[in-house]
């Protein structure tokens, strides 16, 4: 793939159809990049409550400029509660996987993004490509694909919500709560239902329960100072922060992880948009 900046094109289409109606992804095509092309599939943040996928196009032009194709993706979340939102993203990536034919994008070289709590579902995709409940709604037509992934980039995400959960109701309940706490807890409350959801859908918990899952190479981009992302489980008995708590389970468990850090206050640029970039060149193409 080359450094030249492509033109591009942008389409939606509904990907999947529920009682309450159809999820959406936007589809951002490079022009005249060498047909298939790679695909990455980005997913926004909002504490699993809230935002879309327009949330994530500055990124998104950024990657479709240097050649990939990008799924911008709508998922259920807020109140439809987990797995809801593992279920569409799950099969989001079997949709695209199928009709890459006719779409002109390479199956077989497909990577997911995503920030804060998309950082989160990002990754518990990657990790569990075949889970029964997250694959409930069949492939298109039949079509023989599975949602695993070559590759993951997260940017600062929620990878544990029950340390975050914990972590925002200590500093909730303090004497003076710091501003980052706001309404973390009730989203948690809200998509989570219960600490035992919160555990369950647990990146760093299912590695360190040994859960047999899928470890794709991972770059996580983490801002500083970040409180809300960058923070140590007051639970937890490691050593370090999140980012090298899940850093050091991940290897452990045979995957290779790259924490990158980055200026907090440009992380919504090229500060993180080019590593994410850069990353995808080196495991997609």
């Amino acid at each position: 793939m080359s450094h030249r900046t492509f033109d591009y094109t942008v389409g939606d289409f509904n990907y999947i159809e529920h009682a309450d109606g159809p999820q959406r992804l936007r589809l951002f095509m490079p022009v005249g990049a060498t047909s298939p092309v790679p695909l990455v599939v980005d997913l926004h943040g909002g504490a699993w409550c809230n935002q879309d996928l327009k949330d994530c196009e500055d990124r998104d032009l950024t990657l479709v400029r240097a050649g990939f194709a990008v799924a911008a993706l709508n998922f259920r979340h807020g109140g439809s509660g987990y797995p809801t939102s593992l279920v569409d993203i799950n099969y989001a990536i079997r949709w695209l996987k199928a009709h890459a034919g006719k779409l002109g994008l390479r199956a077989d070289a497909v990577g997911l993004s995503g920030q804060s709590s998309g950082g989160h579902l990002a990754m518990l995709s990657a990790m569990r490509p075949a889970d029964p409940r997250y694959t409930a709604v069949a492939s298109p037509d039949g079509a023989k694909v599975d949602a695993s992934v070559r590759a993951v980039v997260m940017q600062w995400p929620v990878i544990n919500p029950l340390s975050r959960y914990r972590n925002a109701l200590l500093h909730q309940k303090s004497a003076n709560p710091p501003a980052w706490v706001g309404d973390i807890p009730s989203r948690h409350d809200l998509y989570w239902k219960t600490e035992a959801a919160m555990e369950e859908g647990n990146p760093v918990m299912l590695l360190e329960r040994g859960e047999t899952v899928s470890l794709p190479p991972a770059l996580w981009i983490q801002g500083r100072p970040d409180p809300v992302h960058d923070y140590r489980d007051p639970a937890g008995t490691f050593d370090g922060n999140e980012p090298e708590r899940f850093a050091h389970d991940y290897r452990a468990a045979g995957g290779s992880l790259e924490v990158l850090y980055i200026d907090n206050a440009v992380r919504a640029g090229a500060a993180s948009h080019d590593p994410t970039t850069a990353f995808f060149k080196r495991h997609l193409t």
